[in-house]
């Protein structure tokens, strides 16, 4: 697994884990949410001041992005779209 793809499956799976939509993360790190769903997809090589301010909004250190994922781990999955009930 190549660097690109370590940090979107850290970036999704800390992100999932946490309950947040890629919107309100994008927000709260001050970037925009299309660039955020690209970094997570792999279609775009980010660079160290934005997986900064992302690292920032998720409460976690940089190199927590940049874990390897034990070997035969399951994909971080999605969060369920729409609106939360109140």
């Amino acid at each position: 697994m190549n660097a690109r793809a370590i940090v979107a499956w850290n970036l999704r799976r800390i992100r999932v884990e946490k309950g947040l939509s890629q919107e309100k993360l994008a927000a709260d790190a001050g970037v925009d949410r299309a660039y955020l769903a690209k970094v997570e997809r792999q279609a775009v090589n980010t660079g160290v001041d934005v997986l900064d301010k992302l690292a920032g909004a998720l409460l976690v250190e940089v190199a927590d992005l940049f874990e390897v994922p034990a070997e035969g781990a399951t994909p971080p999955q999605i969060l369920r779209g729409g609106r939360k009930r109140s």
